[in-house]
């Protein structure tokens, strides 16, 4: 039987828990589900020690399970049952999912039938497994009455757990598909006044073949580790005195930055977007009226001043809605484009901030649109092709795809109504359909106030990140009551759609580093050229050549230390920069520069003229 790879790895979490068991006995279980590239599992090891040096153990044991192919067997019991049941095996954090079960106040509380699931893992008929033998023969028999007579004999291991699927035996799992991966603190329930407890990651795969190929993703991933990279190549630095999560820009750093700022204008102004600017706060009834502050609740840095109260900006569509607000606009004004590329505030949790992965300091590139209904599925394509030719500039448009993100079912959750949902969820997937954008519709995903499209993208090592998003919503505009004048002279609400193309500077900053590995495409390079003197005699002329790159516009520095030449070249190497231009006295003679190109090591002597008018090129082009 052919099972999904998503089963596969549920079932090897039950293994590694029961592998854990075998070697540390009385650890403690909780939860274990799937993930994408493996699963986990949290354990309380009490007083015991779990580290790195016992991976390979709990390893061996779980290809021994393996091999023993196991039953997977389930049986269901009521809430009280299932207590019993728990007492007896000791496991006291499943009592308190069951607790919190059947109060719904667990997550997923709608799937839940009234009764509880356990799964557990049997052996061959034979002598007793070590598990029968440490828990009560009573409990062993009652639990048999459960089960269909005979045909349980030797108990490997028994978890509660809501499924949904696992394998009906081990002997469908490969023993070389999976390797534990690190350990981790997680908080009991996810809730850090809890219990920490050890989170034992684990990678896994359909085979081998595949496993090795994410062990060498990952050891690229960190050959490729952008807060090496930033560090090395003076892109952006994090102050212990400033805080964590609020990395500072480096001259480099804003170079790449400012870059992208500018492409990124330059592709909104010929769209007919208009550019705005509003402030970092705003009073707190701005963000209660647009329900971010019940939305962010401890999340927001409030501010206290000398009359009024106010909140470092979470989002910046509140303030753009004030902008609509101070205009009289009529159908024929519509729609109204506002761009800007502006800083919002997160008080992220300090063990979550890491380089520029998570920050409480994110820089937008947003957009708001203020349309018609009828313009809606126009101007959703308009910001298409501008996410495309963004994308296509940066070479990710290979192998992308879009999640059309809508509500689920619980539709406590969102604001607005049903009417709204239904007419916007229509109009993007409408939308994605005649742009004929690789698309799937993803339920839950939806933001609190509308649908959305989510671009996901594909980096130089396959990983896939998020970038891009389109969201519409109708709820803004009724929260701060915004019309304009229809044809029929009444008032109109506006549809808002929120856009971002590079989604936060910051984030597209840590993803752009790491995809190009910090050897950058010319245009957005920090350093285009050096221009390296083999001796003191070639100083004067290559500071000749230096003001005239310098004055093309080309980003050029000048190594005329006492340093060797190979370590001049070496030195230029390690700060990746792009061209590194060699002067001997053929080339002062010549009026040329040796040019050696970093990225793919051609080699090449040209007139100082040509290579200025090539460079230029390269830059106007965006070649990658």
């Amino acid at each position: 039987m052919d099972y999904s790879l998503e089963t596969k790895r549920h079932s090897l979490a039950h293994i590694m828990a029961q592998a854990v068991q075998q070697n540390f006995p009385g650890t403690k279980i909780a939860t274990g589900p799937y993930t994408d590239d493996g699963f986990y599992y949290d354990f309380d090891f009490g007083d015991g020690e779990f580290s790195d040096k016992d991976f390979k153990t709990i390893e061996k044991s779980m290809k021994k399970i393996i091999s023993q192919n196991q039953d997977f067997q389930v049986f269901e019991v009521s809430y009280d049952e299932a207590r019993e049941i728990i007492k007896l095996m000791g496991e006291d954090f499943k009592i308190e999912i069951i607790d919190m079960l059947e109060s719904g106040k667990f997550k997923n509380t709608e799937k839940i039938t009234g009764k509880i699931s356990f799964y557990i893992n049997t052996g061959k008929w034979g002598q007793a497994s070590d598990l029968q033998n440490h828990i009560q023969e009573k409990w062993y028999f009652d639990f048999m009455a459960h089960m269909d007579g005979d045909q349980v004999r030797n108990l490997k291991f028994i978890d509660m757990c809501a499924g949904p699927e696992h394998v009906t035996s081990t002997s469908s799992l490969d023993a070389n598909s999976f390797k534990i991966a690190r350990t981790a603190g997680a908080y009991w329930l996810w809730d850090e006044k809890n219990q920490q407890l050890t989170r034992i990651y684990a990678y896994a795969f359909e085979n081998k073949e595949e496993l090795d190929i994410h062990l060498k993703m990952l050891e690229e991933a960190r050959k490729r580790d952008h807060r090496i990279i930033g560090a090395k190549l003076k892109l952006f630095t994090v102050s212990e005195l400033i805080g964590p999560g609020l990395p500072l820009m480096q001259p480099a750093g804003m170079i790449m930055r400012g870059a992208i700022e500018d492409y990124l204008w330059d592709l909104h102004k010929t769209r007919w977007y208009d550019r705005v600017w509003t402030p970092h706060i705003a009073k707190e009834i701005l963000y209660e009226t647009s329900w971010h502050a019940a939305k962010f609740g401890d999340e927001l840095f409030r501010v206290q001043g000398k009359e009024d109260a106010f909140i470092m900006k979470p989002m910046n569509c509140p303030h753009h809605m004030q902008l609509f607000a101070d205009n009289q606009f009529s159908y024929r004004d519509m729609p109204i484009r506002y761009f800007e590329p502006a800083t919002i505030y997160r008080d992220e949790k300090s063990g979550q901030l890491s380089g520029l992965t998570r920050v409480r300091a994110i820089t937008q590139d947003d957009g708001h649109l203020f349309c018609r209904i009828d313009q809606v599925k126009q101007e959703v394509k308009a910001i298409t092709d501008i996410v495309k030719e963004f994308y296509t500039t940066l070479g990710l448009t290979d192998d992308y795809w879009v999640s059309l993100s809508v509500r689920d079912d619980d539709k406590s959750k969102y604001l607005g109504t049903d009417e709204a949902w239904e007419i916007s969820e229509k109009a993007l997937e409408e939308a994605s359909q005649e742009n004929e954008l690789p698309y799937k519709r993803i339920e839950w995903e939806a933001a609190f106030y509308g649908p959305k499209l989510d671009f996901m993208f594909k980096d130089a090592i396959g990983r896939e990140w998020q970038l891009a998003t389109i969201q519409v919503d109708f709820n803004q505009p009724e929260r701060f009551d915004l019309s304009f004048t229809n044809s029929d002279w009444e008032k109109e609400r506006p549809v808002v759609i929120h856009r971002a193309i590079a989604g936060s500077l910051e984030r597209w900053m840590w993803v752009f580093i790491e995809h190009f590995a910090g050897t950058f495409p010319l245009w957005m390079a920090p350093r285009q050229a050096i221009i390296v003197p083999v001796a003191e005699t070639f100083n004067a002329y290559s500071e000749e050549v230096f003001k005239k790159l310098k004055d093309a516009g080309i980003r050029v520095q000048l190594d005329d230390s006492s340093d060797s030449l190979n370590k001049k070249v070496r030195n230029a190497e390690k700060m990746h920069i792009n061209y590194i231009l060699v002067v001997w006295e053929e080339e002062m003679k010549a009026h040329s520069v040796a040019v050696r190109n970093y990225k793919t090591k051609e080699q090449s002597v040209e007139k100082v003229e040509d290579f200025v008018e090539r460079v230029l090129k390269e830059v106007e082009e965006k070649v990658l």
